[in-house]
């Protein structure tokens, strides 16, 4: 700086420069409501509650039905000729599927559900348990897809071509 500019900034210069700033920020404080507000917000206005509701979903809604209502009073398949090694169909559950158990009986664990028109093979059986006739069944597709169904919901069919 060269002495004519020193003589510039003197200390009243310099407080005059403050207090110019400092009253443009006060009169921007209260030109943009910083300051505070002198407009009241009505007491009859109220925020509205969301209520978020689901979109629905395909997947259907299973109901449990107890092992005794979905094989009494249902007419029984034909049976006769099932032996170890032949191919039966489920068939008769319209549409519920048939609980593929993990022992013969009523009171065993469900494995899985086989399904109306599924194939399996026979490997074991027959079992009389809880009034019914129980037949071990795999699938042809996939060996670890096995259990114990009842007869009344399986159908004898032809072997496939080739076997």
């Amino acid at each position: 700086m060269n002495r004519n500019e020193r003589s510039l900034l003197t200390w009243p210069v310099i407080a005059g420069a403050f207090g110019v700033a400092l009253i443009l920020m006060i009169l921007s404080l209260l030109g943009t409501g910083l300051a505070g507000s002198t407009q009241k917000t009505a007491p009859d206005l109220a925020l509205a509650d969301v209520t978020i509701i689901p979109a629905p979903t395909a997947t259907p809604m299973i109901q449990a039905v107890p092992p005794d209502t979905l094989l009494a009073n249902t007419p029984t398949a034909e049976t006769s000729g099932i032996s170890i090694g032949s191919y039966v169909q489920i068939s008769g559950t319209e549409g519920e599927g048939l609980r593929i158990r993990a022992a013969a009986g009523l009171n065993a664990e469900p494995l899985f559900l086989g399904y109306d028109e599924e194939v399996f093979i026979v490997r074991d059986g027959p079992q009389e348990a809880d009034g019914y006739s129980w037949w071990y069944l795999v699938a042809p597709y996939d060996e670890t897809r096995a259990g114990w169904a009842a007869a009344n919901f399986l159908t004898l069919i032809p072997a496939p071509n080739g076997e």
